[in-house]
């Protein structure tokens, strides 16, 4: 084991994972100089044919990484702001996510794509803090949100080991967090959600940096037992984990920091109300951001975001 941060775990994946796959390589704009802290060293190890930095056209480097991946690479294009994604939604929704289905499975489109998120809070304002990722499971792809540098190790080896696009987004709020991380890089599948906290009264299904602030209100709520659990990765949704939680429990708040209207708690929570419905003793609640773009103001940009509070007063609203 070894004391390891959220951003230290993001660099020591990218050097597993270019080692391990050699039609591996990354690019983005300033990688080399790892302008956002997470490609440290790699293009002095890994060569600049492996390491590449791209002019600010996100069309046009997606475009790329897909014909790459058409043959038979595996890039990994990292982005540097969240909202970036949106110029480059064509190449990610009409190609990149449907070539295969299209050419007959002639094709396999390995792409993985890493997104800071939210940008928020830090006065990021409205065009640098969104979560991105409702839109892309609308689309069918694969979403991946690891809240723990163990889970980073995990899940971004089998993004890049995924033969279709996947998109791993790393939480701006988590990434000075560290934890004991296991020398070996542990096995999570994709799909496969994680019970962070045992509980018997209220399933908190929690998404990204909310996961954190739901264990903190578990440990402070005097009375009321709370299950916390992550789902690691939100397209494919491990159902069968959160299921047998709300089976337990009777109850359900849904917690995540994007929007509210079709987002992921939106889905969620409605999962579990059509599948699990005979099991809850209380409506399932959820919690979000609001439905507004993102102040600049500090205190503006707080009002509209999850919090301990929020996560505490939904919790009291289904717990009699």
């Amino acid at each position: 084991m070894s004391d390891t941060s959220y951003v230290g775990a993001i660099v020591e994946s990218y050097h597993e994972v270019l080692a391990e796959f050699p039609e591996a390589f990354v690019m983005g704009e300033d990688v080399r100089l790892a302008l956002m802290g997470t490609t440290h060293d790699l293009v002095d190890e890994y060569g600049e044919d492996r390491v590449v930095d791209v002019p600010i056209s996100e069309q046009g480097f997606h475009g790329l990484a897909v014909g790459a991946a058409m043959d038979g690479k595996r890039p990994i294009v990292e982005h540097q702001i969240n909202t970036m994604s949106y110029l480059a939604m064509d190449q990610l929704a009409n190609n990149a996510q449907r070539l295969r289905h299209m050419t007959d499975g002639q094709v396999s489109i390995p792409i993985t794509i890493t997104i800071p998120s939210a940008g928020a809070p830090g006065s990021a304002s409205a065009q640098h803090s969104d979560y991105t990722y409702p839109v892309l499971m609308h689309l069918g792809v694969k979403v991946v949100v690891p809240t723990t540098p163990t889970d980073v190790k995990g899940l971004l080896h089998s993004a890049v080991a995924e033969d279709d696009p996947v998109v791993v987004y790393w939480p701006a709020k988590l990434q000075s967090t560290r934890e004991e991380v296991p020398e070996e890089t542990p096995e999570i599948p994709l799909g496969e959600a994680d019970v962070k906290r045992e509980g018997d009264d209220v399933t908190v299904v929690a998404v990204g940096e909310t996961v954190r602030m739901a264990r903190s209100v578990a440990d402070d709520l005097d009375g009321v037992s709370v299950e916390v659990v992550d789902p690691r990765t939100l397209l494919p949704l491990d159902e069968q984990t959160i299921f047998e939680s709300v089976e337990k429990t009777g109850r359900a708040v849904v917690v995540d920091g994007g929007y509210r209207t079709c987002g992921a708690a939106a889905e969620i929570a409605s999962r579990i109300s059509n599948e699990a419905f005979w099991s809850l003793d209380a409506p399932v609640k959820r919690v979000t951001r609001a439905d507004v773009p993102i102040s600049y103001s500090p205190p503006e940009e707080e009002y509209t975001l999850p919090d301990e509070e929020t996560i505490s007063r939904a919790i009291s609203d289904v717990v009699p």
